[in-house]
């Protein structure tokens, strides 16, 4: 950021871009980092799109065997469903108004599950995040009285949980 309000706005796009590049697939940062890139290169006249396609494509995960899940491999949660890393791929080649609307649709699928699923905490844990990510704060607090009303045993867990994520 410093590099950007000094003036030196591609030197702050090429540190972004070597931070995107450091940075997992699907990272809760990766969205805003994006869109800091192209919003700076916009504004300055730099055109960042051939650099940008060359870290996001040498992210994408290795396809995995088909059903496999997320990428997160030993630290995955049963209870937690993710997309493939075939799906992932898929998505690092769409625009990012089609990648908006997935997101979009992925998190109402997730809540539209746990009302089938109320004993997931880490399903709402996802949920809380996603919203949060999404900057739907609003939503974030009603899905932890939810969760909290579905799982009253694990109040302080996921108040917790919450503040961790910057629910008040």
């Amino acid at each position: 950021m410093r590099q950007d309000l000094d003036g030196d706005h591609d030197g702050a796009i090429s540190s972004w871009l070597s931070l995107l590049s450091d940075s997992p697939p699907g990272a809760p940062w990766e969205g805003d980092l994006v869109r800091t890139i192209r919003q700076v290169g916009a504004i300055n006249d730099i055109d960042i799109e051939e650099r940008l396609a060359t870290v996001m494509e040498a992210r994408v995960p290795q396809v995995m065997i088909p059903g496999s899940g997320s990428a997160a491999g030993e630290a995955a949660s049963p209870n937690v469903r993710g997309p493939t890393a075939q799906q992932m791929a898929d998505a690092s080649r769409m625009t990012p108004g089609e990648q908006e609307n997935m997101v979009a649709g992925m998190v109402a699928g997730l809540e539209e599950r746990l009302k089938s699923e109320p004993k997931n905490l880490d399903g709402w844990v996802m949920l809380m995040r996603s919203r949060m990510t999404l900057g739907e704060p609003g939503k974030a607090r009603r899905a932890l009285k939810s969760a909290i009303a579905a799982n009253p045993s694990q109040e302080t867990e996921l108040r917790r949980q919450a503040e961790l994520l910057g629910i008040r």
